[in-house]
């Protein structure tokens, strides 16, 4: 049996839940894990929550759940379907840069209340040496992170034409 591009349905929902299962191994909540790999293995990156609620057997609410929390931290975006109330959930192909790039913003006001912390705390307390070097830490990757997310823009635009 087989889907209308030729591929078998146990196969794709053996994809869905071993990629699931990674990401909550990461720490990614298990049923926004379920959907986000749903939405991934979707030829076009969308699905309705009757769609998502079906095809990974979950109710409405845990799609509901589970999308929130994805919109949240930037992996999927809602889409009103033009002329219905009905939504649809879409993931990027720039998902991964997206989410990465707002990580950045999160960790400059880290970097901000670590600041704040070493001149509160006394840059030569313990605690304020500790709070010193998380704050090198983000800083250096940082660095690093905003180096390597130029070179995938060249290296995208190159190989995908976007």
């Amino acid at each position: 049996m087989t889907d209308e591009a030729g591929r078998d349905p146990e196969a794709v929902s053996r994809f869905v839940e071993h990629f699931a299962a990674q990401l909550v191994e990461a720490g990614v909540p298990r049923m926004p894990a379920r959907v986000f790999a749903a939405l991934l293995a979707s030829d076009d990156g969308t699905l309705t929550s009757a769609e998502l609620g079906e095809q990974l057997r979950i109710s409405p609410a845990a799609v509901s759940g589970a999308v929130r929390y994805l919109a949240q931290v930037h992996l999927v975006s809602r889409e009103r379907e033009p002329g219905s109330r009905r939504e649809r959930y879409r993931v990027h192909s720039d998902q991964w840069y997206e989410a990465l790039t707002n990580r950045e913003a999160i960790i400059k006001r880290w970097e901000d209340a670590l600041r704040e912390g070493v001149s509160s705390l006394g840059a030569g307390t313990p605690a304020g040496r500790r709070l010193a070097e998380t704050l090198d830490f983000f800083e250096f990757v940082e660095k690093d992170v905003a180096e390597m997310m130029e070179r995938w823009r060249v290296y995208r635009e190159r190989k995908y034409g976007r």
